[in-house]
């Protein structure tokens, strides 16, 4: 089964976390917003040098965000407002919806949605 892994899931992978191993051999599906997220963390955290390593070592999948993707996914994130959800994490929610694959992700703020895997 193919997901579309959120930030959550892939910095889960990164640091080797044991619910995830089911998933780390797997093609990383995601959007190109959530590799931003993710090379902000490690650069904030690590320093360039690391998050340049790990977007560049990584095996992305990236699927494309068009305008009516990312303008459902601000109009899920208003709808939602009271979970104070991220836009990224909205984008790749819509755009797992869209492509017919699970979205998978760890935030418990998306923990009862449908088409999702939750996974700590």
């Amino acid at each position: 089964m193919d997901f579309f892994y959120d930030t959550y899931a892939i910095i889960s992978l990164i640091e080797g976390n044991e619910n995830y191993a089911e998933y780390k051999d797997n093609l990383i599906t995601t959007g190109i917003l959530n590799l931003a997220e993710i090379y902000n963390i490690f650069l904030r955290s690590h320093g360039k040098q690391t998050a340049d390593y790990w977007a560049k070592k990584l095996n992305f999948n990236f699927i494309d965000l068009d305008k009516d993707s990312l303008l459902q996914a601000v109009e899920f994130r208003f709808i939602h407002k009271k979970e104070n959800l991220s836009l990224v994490d909205c984008t790749g929610y819509i755009l797992a919806l869209k492509n017919n694959i699970k979205f998978l992700t760890g935030d418990s703020k998306f923990k009862n949605m449908e088409n999702v895997d939750f996974v700590k």
